[in-house]
């Protein structure tokens, strides 16, 4: 592979990661509540979600997702089905006001580094987009009879520019940490991003091969 090709693929994978989705959403609920340690966590639940997808690709299992409308409709209906999930948590927390209750609890006691990674690593292994993105983009850079390294590469350089992203995105939210905690504003996060979730979770649904 390129470098040429390598340099495209980073700035199609660079418009991707930066567009409105369900990970900033992710992580502009997390950090303003639970501290930025957590933040980084669903980070990393983001990135072993983008290697399982890529080895599924490489292993060919991914084609199946592609190729057979009922598989793809199962991974589809589990991903919305959890996005919609964590966005009725978000708006029933809002409503019931124990964003604002909890607020002068320690962040650590709320979310775990374990249960952050875990939403974001389903956050992603649950979204057949991914998987598709990976079958669209290796062979458009992988040159015929490229190695596997080849392919996970691409995936390492995807990963990288998530982490860049999301690192911004969450010390850029950490300087607003103490505003952020108060009550309503965390009541009027909960309540947005739940709503957004639950938006994203019914566009999954809706998508077709």
């Amino acid at each position: 592979m390129t470098f040429e090709a390598l340099l495209a693929f980073a700035l199609i994978a660079t418009l991707l990661v930066i567009s409105p989705g369900p990970n900033g959403v992710l992580i502009a609920r997390t950090v303003p509540t639970s501290g930025r340690a957590v933040g980084f966590a669903n980070v990393a639940g983001f990135v072993a979600a983008f290697y399982l997808h890529g080895a599924l690709a490489i292993l060919g299992v991914s084609v199946i997702l592609t190729q057979s409308a009922q598989a793809f409709t199962v991974v589809k209906i589990a991903g919305a089905a959890y996005l919609a999930w964590v966005g009725l948590k978000a708006v029933r927390t809002a409503i019931r006001g124990d964003a604002a209750q909890a607020s002068v609890t320690p962040a650590a006691r709320r979310r775990t580094l374990w249960r952050a990674f875990r939403e974001g690593f389903l956050t992603n292994a649950l979204n057949p987009k991914v998987a598709i993105f990976y079958l669209a983009a290796f062979p458009q850079f992988i040159p015929a009879g490229g190695s596997a390294g080849s392919a996970m590469s691409l995936v390492v350089v995807h990963s990288l520019i998530n982490l860049a992203w999301f690192s911004l995105m969450i010390l850029a939210l950490g300087r607003v940490l103490g505003l952020a905690r108060s009550g309503p504003v965390q009541r009027w996060i909960k309540g947005v991003t739940g709503i957004v979730f639950i938006g994203f979770g019914a566009k999954l649904a809706t998508t077709r091969l």
